[in-house]
């Protein structure tokens, strides 16, 4: 048999025909599309560095004006006392947190428009909800849950917070704080800074943890730095973290925060008469 007749049996190459690339009406051809990764849950415009800098100006701002706010009171208004007296009056340290965080939320508005050139309260994600009475509720039923959880802890018997009011005037000063100015600041950092930064990272349920985390601990000092209170204080930190995530709204978790506080702080008026019976709130305040 010649070569020529062997040819037929040797195996051909294989030719892969590939299909057409889809064309539109006019023959223009469609690329496919390529995936892209989800979006992040959270995605602020500032870093983790910048809420590092939030808190760390937090810190510093607090020594400072104190450390004012003390000395001076005891050179203008309490010349004959001692430093240590004048540090410890309540009216002294609810000026001074007063103080405080109206330099906090200078810097935090400075940063987001300065820096990022955004509404602070866009950016923030404020998004003041139209439920306001259900968040409050919320919040005033989440006093009473861990109120429950409260009384099987071990709970110091007297503490910093307590003694802030001594009296009437110091107290209704600390009330209204307590539903104002507190809630909101806590807010807007931990919720409105922190959170998203860390959820954008980590996801949603370690942005809720780890944003609660640090919430619970700089209560440690107005309550003897007992754990039991940290704990209540956390899982307060944990609710509200689940409403900031849920409805995107740190107006929502604010609204929540303040129903907690007042709940707080209503029991303890009615219990006290108006802070006249002061030993009667004890167990409201801790």
């Amino acid at each position: 048999m010649s070569s020529s007749d062997n040819s037929q049996f040797e195996p051909q190459p294989v030719v892969s025909v590939e299909p057409p690339a889809p064309s539109g009406p006019d023959g223009v051809l469609i690329s496919a599309p390529v995936p892209t990764a989800p979006p992040p849950v959270e995605n602020p415009v500032w870093s983790g560095w910048d809420v590092l800098i939030i808190a760390g100006l937090t810190f510093v701002t607090m020594l400072v004006l104190q450390t004012l706010v003390i000395v001076g009171a005891l050179w203008l208004v309490y010349p004959h006392s001692n430093l240590g007296a004048v540090a410890q009056k309540p009216i002294l340290l609810l000026l001074s947190q007063f103080l405080i965080y109206a330099a906090v939320a200078a810097c935090m508005v400075m940063l987001v428009e300065g820096k990022y050139h955004v509404p602070f309260w866009q950016a923030i994600r404020w998004n003041w909800p139209h439920s306001e009475w259900k968040m409050l509720a919320v919040g005033a039923a989440m006093f009473f849950t861990l109120g429950l959880l409260q009384a099987l802890l071990p709970m110091p018997k007297d503490t910093p917070f307590e003694h802030l009011f001594d009296r009437p005037r110091d107290a209704y000063l600390l009330a209204i704080i307590a539903v104002s100015l507190g809630p909101l600041m806590e807010e807007l950092f931990f919720r409105g800074f922190m959170y998203p930064v860390v959820a954008r990272r980590m996801g949603v349920a370690w942005g809720i943890v780890l944003t609660a985390l640090p919430f619970g601990l700089i209560h440690l000092p107005q309550y003897g730095w007992a754990w039991g209170a940290a704990l209540v204080i956390f899982l307060v930190g944990v609710v509200c973290g689940m409403v900031r995530a849920a409805t995107r709204s740190v107006g929502a978790s604010f609204l929540v925060h303040v129903g907690f506080n007042g709940m707080q702080m209503l029991i303890a008026v009615v219990a006290t008469q108006g802070f006249r019976h002061m030993p009667k709130a004890a167990i409201f305040l801790r």
